[in-house]
């Protein structure tokens, strides 16, 4: 265990088993409460601002089944001025937590890319927790003409 309560293969499990929720036909997808009470566990209390953060990803999607996603963070990242955590929710996937990226100083640049499996039209949202408490988000809605989740 790592003095933040989670070893690092913990963090790949879980990534994982929320890689194969999405993915599960027929799945039932969450609501945007369900979206927005999973967000505040991933940044507790702080009111998030708009700013700093991007989120590239297309506006309609031909297929959600295997989309990219970037998101970059304007962040000098260095030890007194870094972003922690970057987070990406869907509102309506099977499960809302599509990815949470942990960073350092070290990390060099805030920024992350992957691909993600969109059930159905809906907004993705990307949060940037900084060293200083703060929180930044934006968000974008995809049209997504046929479902990668099989639904």
């Amino acid at each position: 265990m790592h003095k933040h309560g989670w070893a690092r293969r913990d963090l790949l499990v879980a990534a994982g088993a929320g890689a194969v929720a999405l993915a599960l036909p027929g799945a039932v997808q969450a609501t945007p409460q369900e979206a927005d009470a999973f967000t505040r566990k991933m940044i507790g209390a702080a009111n998030p601002k708009t700013g700093k953060i991007q989120l590239v990803v297309k506006d309609v999607a031909e297929s959600g089944a295997n989309e990219p996603v970037r998101v970059v963070v304007d962040s000098p990242m260095t030890a007194a001025d870094h972003v922690k955590a970057i987070h990406v929710i869907a509102d309506g996937n099977p499960f809302p937590g599509v990815s949470s990226w942990f960073l350092t100083p070290k990390s060099g640049k805030a920024e992350v890319a992957f691909r993600m499996r969109l059930a159905k039209t809906q907004m993705v949202r990307a949060y940037a927790v900084m060293s200083d408490g703060s929180v930044w988000q934006t968000s974008q809605e995809v049209k997504v003409t046929i479902g990668g989740c099989g639904g």
